[in-house]
């Protein structure tokens, strides 16, 4: 089965729609991993991750007669799993500042040891992103690795667009002191 098979994708959500186990099987099977590597980006504990996998298919799946698009499940579910991962923080109280007095960085000045930087281990920048504050790992992680706009961002979690442009750079900031202090150690 071809992921990128649309045609397939509308034939999955029709047995859905008749109540056919397999077409929730199967959609389970092709878009399970990838949502779950996503809520992994936002929530770092890994049953709470799994819990909001469940729910958010559980979820698509009750309301799968609101899907407009038949060939959308995957963009659909995925969405869904931002969402409740963003309302799974908010319950726990992380809070994404709104202070209009922020610093932004300056996205015009190039920084060649910050450059240097992105050179190195995966392993490394993935533990520099998972010790950054819970809101910055957020903002970084809807930004980079969903491509979520950072205007987006802003509306999904309630905050003004120059505070996510402020932490996102923050965010990278924070990265390149890890990694610089990493590569002195």
């Amino acid at each position: 089965m071809d992921p990128t098979d649309k045609k397939d994708e509308a034939a999955l959500i029709t047995l859905c729609h008749r109540g056919d186990d397999t077409g929730f099987t199967a959609l389970y099977d092709r878009y399970a991993r990838p949502v779950y590597n996503a809520i992994c980006r936002i929530i770092s504990h890994t049953a709470e991750a799994e819990d909001i996998l469940q729910e958010s298919f559980y979820h698509a799946f009750s309301d799968i007669h609101k899907l407009q698009n038949a060939t959308s499940f995957g963009a659909w579910v995925h969405r869904i799993a931002l969402n409740r991962s963003i309302t799974h923080l908010r319950k726990r109280k992380v809070i994404f500042s709104d202070n209009g007095r922020l610093d932004v960085a300056d996205e015009e000045v190039y920084d060649l040891e910050a450059d240097q930087l992105f050179d190195c281990k995966v392993a490394d920048v993935k533990q520099a992103i998972e010790e950054l504050p819970q809101g910055y790992k957020t903002i970084l992680s809807l930004y980079l690795f969903e491509e979520i706009p950072q205007e987006e961002i802003a509306e999904m979690l309630g905050i003004s667009h120059s505070t996510v442009r402020t932490q996102y750079h923050r965010a990278r900031k924070k990265i390149i002191q890890s990694l610089k202090d990493k590569m002195l150690s």
